[in-house]
């Protein structure tokens, strides 16, 4: 690329410098051909020396920055070059640091999804410890009702035992009061004091 450049900068001041060296060359040939005088309309000899001053010039020009001239160019083209090859290592280093991106987005993206089925794995642990907790619970709600059921099943049994039995010894104590005499009353009496004198 280089040398192609360094080519066609040659290329177009050897033709930057032909044309004046075509068009001196063509006028002096034209003046020859008129016999070397001046006519009307032609090249006068005050002419012909400009021209030649102007060929002489653009020659000493071309000589003398045929160097310069290329130096600056080949300066300019590793100029190019140089800013070329840092374009070429930063793009390289930007696909490197997008690979490092992509690699880190795909272990997030794992990452991610291990956690995700870390947090499911505790809530299904955690669901079926509450449930475990609760069933637990509601065994114990129910053995304690159970209790408390039967307790007050006793007591009830037990008061209303209480009360057949006294409303059972009023009904007999009021039937003894219509079936006994006097009689009866003092033969009770008296029994009761044999008992007592016995004892």
């Amino acid at each position: 690329m280089r040398r192609h450049l360094k080519q066609s900068w040659v290329r177009r001041g050897a033709a930057a410098l032909a044309v004046p060296a075509a068009v001196a060359g063509a006028a002096g040939w034209a003046w020859a051909a008129a016999g070397g005088d001046a006519a009307p309309g032609g090249f006068t000899p005050t002419d012909w020396f400009r021209v030649m001053n102007f060929v002489v010039l653009a020659g000493v020009l071309f000589f003398l920055l045929r160097k310069p001239i290329p130096r600056a160019l080949n300066s300019r083209i590793r100029g190019i070059e140089d800013q070329l090859k840092d374009l070429e290592a930063k793009k390289s280093e930007a696909e490197k640091q997008l690979a490092e991106y992509n690699q880190k987005l795909s272990d997030m993206e794992k990452d991610v999804e291990r956690i995700v089925a870390d947090y499911v794995r505790q809530g299904q642990e955690a669901k079926a410890r509450i449930l475990k907790e609760a069933e637990s619970a509601a065994e114990k709600l129910q053995a304690q009702a159970r209790r408390n059921i039967e307790h007050e099943f006793e007591q009830t049994k037990a008061q209303l035992q209480r009360e057949i039995f006294e409303k059972a010894l009023a009904k007999a104590e009021e039937l003894l009061k219509q079936n006994i005499t006097g009689e009866d009353q003092t033969q009770l009496v008296e029994e009761y004091l044999q008992k007592v004198v016995a004892l």
